[in-house]
């Protein structure tokens, strides 16, 4: 099959295949991104991350400007006619250039009879724009979420999940990790400065650092030699709570992409570290860090339910396991994440982490620490399964109080750690 190469009829694809199919965008992006420049990419991103972060709207929008929705084979062209809406409400796109590339789309789609009824809708969404959104905030679903994931959050989180809805509809901040093996926080600021790229220190972690507008990995001082790291600040927290130290062998399990364990090699450069991780085309990834930032880890493929495969009898001083999860702190990141989990996944994924984290204890040394991590915030992924785990383990002792951090529109994502000791 020919490659696509407009950027609309891209987008429109990579919707469709995340919505229909049930892909993740992260997968499916960059393969259809393939023949596009660095410009078209960062556009084709912006709309396939926005609709699928107002995914309620749009669809809201095509049954109002619509008598009849798209189906079977022409399905493609209901996502293309996204791609035109998300344009004309959310993007500088002119009008005029939107409608006239997003009709172009059509033939690239092979749906060439579709392109008047493209034009035809588009155009009514322009001129119906402002009473289309009223309507829409009126009687849509507002919250941009699915019905059981709110549920669950009034539930859990009564006083705070309307900013946790609020910050998962927001762009993501960028963050960054400095590595103090070349520069400490402070100076790195400077460098960013005299770049003209602003940013805020966090106080939280002393590694952390704010961008206020986000910037292309090109534009920031050493970043091909490794002075610094894009990584979240709620997941900086994890390697300094492991406190790894040198020498000691230490495993991060679930580990791809990578940004942990250069967390841990750049805090304790001298641990024997291991990064192993089921998926062994992400691990490719993680090399890829490794070597940018110019350190070493003993790299594996294995399932973290059954470590005797591939560490044999090893025994680790510290473990960093970050679990599957639902990844329901990270929604901002990964908005395709609301179409995707089902309420029936968090069970499932609740009984996996319970294998993972009661197999790889055994190999845990005695006195030894693990970290248990997920970027969930959900309870039955964090603080009840570590109360499960608790009671049916009798040599584990919580260290400190069980961290779980919520999204916050200008601070980190969400993720939960609880610091395990295994009692001598």
């Amino acid at each position: 099959m020919k490659k696509i190469i407009n950027l609309r009829a891209i987008a429109a694809k990579a919707i469709y295949e995340v919505v229909e199919q049930g892909r993740s965008l992260s997968n499916v992006l960059p393969v259809l991104q393939t023949p596009l420049n660095d410009k078209d990419k960062a556009l084709t991103a912006e709309i396939c991350f926005g609709i699928l972060r107002t995914l309620p709207e749009q669809e809201f929008m095509i049954q109002q400007l619509m008598d009849k929705v798209m189906t079977g084979k022409n399905r493609i062209v209901h996502y293309l006619l996204m791609v035109g809406i998300y344009q004309l409400t959310y993007t500088r796109v002119p009008a005029h250039a939107a409608v006239a590339e997003t009709v172009n789309a059509v033939s690239s789609l092979a749906k060439r009879p579709f392109k008047g009824l493209v034009n035809a809708i588009l155009r009514e969404c322009q001129r119906q724009q402002l009473s289309l959104k009223q309507k829409f905030d009126q009687q849509g679903n507002t919250h941009l979420h699915p019905t059981w994931l709110i549920k669950r959050w009034q539930q859990y989180y009564p006083d705070n999940w309307q900013a946790i809805v609020t910050a998962n509809n927001q762009k993501p901040p960028m963050w960054l990790r400095v590595n103090q093996r070349y520069h400490s926080t402070k100076e790195y600021l400077q460098l960013l400065a005299k770049n003209n790229i602003e940013a805020i220190h966090c106080d939280q972690v002393k590694e952390a650092i704010r961008l206020i507008t986000p910037v292309s990995v090109n534009q920031l001082p050493g970043f091909d030699k490794g002075w610094v790291t894009v990584q979240d600040l709620s997941a900086q927290y994890a390697a300094t709570l492991l406190a790894p130290k040198d020498n000691e062998t230490i495993l991060d399990l679930c580990a791809a992409p990578g940004g942990k364990t250069t967390h841990i090699l750049e805090i304790a450069p001298q641990a024997n570290v291991w990064a192993v991780d089921i998926d062994s085309s992400r691990l490719k990834r993680l090399k890829e860090n490794l070597t940018r930032l110019n350190i070493s880890a003993t790299v594996k493929s294995g399932d973290g339910r059954y470590p005797e495969i591939w560490c044999q009898d090893t025994l680790f001083d510290r473990i960093l396991l970050d679990a599957p999860c639902s990844a329901t702190g990270v929604i901002r990141r990964h908005p395709d994440i609301k179409w995707l989990r089902r309420h029936s996944d968090i069970e499932e994924l609740a009984i996996l982490q319970q294998q993972i984290l009661s197999a790889i204890w055994a190999h845990l040394k005695p006195g030894g620490t693990l970290v248990y991590a997920t970027c969930s915030i959900l309870p039955e992924e964090n603080k009840l399964q570590i109360q499960q785990f608790l009671n049916t383990v009798s040599n584990a002792t919580l260290q400190s109080d069980m961290l779980q951090l919520l999204p916050s529109e200008n601070g980190g994502d969400g993720f939960f750690y609880a610091v395990l000791k295994k009692e001598t």
